[in-house]
């Protein structure tokens, strides 16, 4: 298009003059048209057929999984360090080189479970997404506010989800689904302990933690690879609701952490986080009774203490939450040089299915969105797909733009020259289906309740019983057994709990949503407490 082409108007156009797609000024749009003015109407009405059908398809599909969220755009700040030792030695990643050095981010926060307009106030994990405009490319941390996952093997992710969102038939949460996947699968142990904890139910997203939970690696300009944990630290301090709190607060408003980052940020208040990494060489170590690709597993940080290497701020609000906030995307396998996956299987699994989800979610050519389009020059010779707009042969450095492959003679792009030595890592072994050797479900469960203070193991009984107890016998076994093997406190409040839950119980309790231990006194509720109306 020539330059200045977009500002042409008609000699009846001001500069807030309504106008249709095409770029047609809207005289009326408070009417249709049609036949006298009680209709029929006309199958000629442009400008309403291109409002109202786009109006249908404003909405992409939700994500299966952290349909919830709020967003904001700020900057990563490199300390050039991990600990007191200069970050070169273990990662080459230019983000992390130069103190002081900035590079832009854009934060996605979410719940979890529950859909687009769920409340904020759910027993829930919340997402903590982070994309880095590096000057390699985009770089996507994508994780969650605890540590640790409920499984460990990606073969299981869609029953996990499954079972804990609403009832195929009634559409309805229900806790003794929950139950009975976790009751068998006893690696999710550790996370129950979490999530029914204050842990479960962060009071707001400035006031929360942010972890990787998968294991990366870092590679240094030797092709020397090592371990590594991301750890997000709120400089806010970090807060926690019980369930009553959260009920309360809920009654009130239930966007209330979305409402609450937003106006912090419009206050001129910018949150902030630190990034700490926990580094361990790349072997399997047999000395740990723990897999460290285990992400149902905590790095003991007497062992693996936290380095500070930079720190994040959020200084500015979305424009238009559709446009940055619900078509962003995040991938596990976005990574610039200098990081690395490992063989984490979790993370083996999410690498395929983050990004695959997005294509399927905005589009094939979801990255070219400004959101999500990479801040430096991109150069690729994909073609076609829905919805593209930009042809990187014409706008990038190709001479010839015909030339859509490569290699090539005749023109187009060239490959990249390697900056540091390749991670080349040796990998030998039968091709089987196992589980690993070092699953050991209970041990951290155990210290993780010790480590609680009185009034967080008082408020983790409380839920686990509330909910529990409306559940089958066979999964209260189950669940206690794996309670008492982590601890014998844990294990020993958790069987009276629910002992004398069982001698209260009414007849028609049954199993609802995670922490609405009454849910079933809510529909009889409506029907008593309802006001009579006469029709009209």
């Amino acid at each position: 298009m020539a330059e200045g082409k977009h500002n042409q108007r008609t000699n009846y156009e001001k500069d807030d003059t309504l106008t249709n797609r095409q770029g047609h000024p809207v005289t009326n749009n408070q009417s249709i048209r049609t036949v006298g003015n009680r209709g029929p109407s006309t199958l000629e009405n442009y400008d309403f057929i291109e409002k109202i059908s786009h109006f249908d398809r404003e909405k992409v599909p939700e994500r299966i999984v952290h349909a919830r969220g709020a967003g904001a755009h700020g900057y990563f700040e490199a300390y050039g360090t991990a600990g007191d030792e200069p970050v070169s030695k273990y990662t080459r990643a230019k983000l992390f080189q130069e103190k002081g050095k900035q590079t832009p981010v854009f934060v996605r926060f979410s719940s979890v479970i529950h859909g687009g307009h769920s409340p904020e106030t759910l027993r829930d994990p919340r997402g903590f997404a982070v994309k880095f405009y590096t000057e390699d490319g985009n770089w996507d941390l994508v994780g969650n506010n605890l540590k640790i996952f409920f499984i460990r093997d990606a073969m299981k992710f869609p029953d996990m989800i499954h079972a804990f969102k609403p009832d195929p038939v009634t559409n309805i949460q229900d806790s003794q689904r929950f139950f009975d996947f976790c009751a068998s699968s006893p690696e999710s142990f550790h996370m129950v302990t979490f999530v029914y904890s204050p842990w479960g139910i962060p009071a707001n997203y400035r006031q929360m933690q942010g972890s990787g939970v998968n294991t990366y690696k870092w590679v240094n300009q030797e092709g020397e690879a090592v371990l590594v944990k991301y750890h997000w630290e709120p400089k806010q301090g970090i807060k926690n609701l019980t369930q009553k709190e959260a009920e309360e607060i809920q009654a009130n408003n239930f966007n209330h952490a979305t409402e609450d980052l937003y106006e912090a940020i419009e206050r001129g208040e910018y949150p902030e986080w630190e990034l700490y990494v926990q580094i361990m060489s790349d072997d399997e170590h047999p000395e740990l009774d723990f897999d460290p690709l285990d992400d149902t597993k905590l790095w003991p940080e007497d062992q693996f203490p936290w380095l500070p290497v930079g720190k994040m701020v959020l200084n500015k609000n979305p424009e238009d939450y559709h446009a940055e906030v619900e078509q962003s995307a995040f991938g596990t396998g976005v990574l610039v040089d200098g990081l690395d996956f490992s063989d984490d299987k979790m993370l083996q699994g999410r690498t395929f299915s983050y990004s695959d989800t997005q294509r399927y979610r905005v589009g094939a050519n979801y990255l070219q969105l400004p959101i999500n389009r990479a801040q430096k020059q991109v150069n690729t010779n994909q073609e076609g797909g829905n919805m593209r707009y930009e042809v990187d042969r014409r706008v990038g450095g190709n001479k010839n733009p015909s030339i859509n492959y490569e290699p090539s003679i005749l023109g187009g792009f060239q490959e990249a020259e390697q900056s540091g030595k390749e991670y080349t890592p040796e990998v030998k072994g039968k091709l089987v289906r196992e589980t690993i050797d070092r699953e050991e479900n209970t041990k951290q469960a155990g210290e993780t309740y010790r480590m609680f203070e009185d009034w967080e193991k008082d408020e983790l009984i409380s839920n686990l019983v509330g909910d529990l107890s409306e559940c089958d016998q066979r999964i209260q076994d189950k669940m206690v057994e794996l309670a008492e093997s982590a601890d014998e406190e844990y294990g020993r409040r958790l069987r009276e709990g629910l002992a004398e839950a069982k001698k209260m119980m009414g007849q028609n309790s049954k199993p609802g949503p995670l922490g609405n231990e009454d849910s079933e006194k809510g529909p009889q509720d409506a029907v008593e407490k309802g006001h009579d109306a006469d029709p009209y």
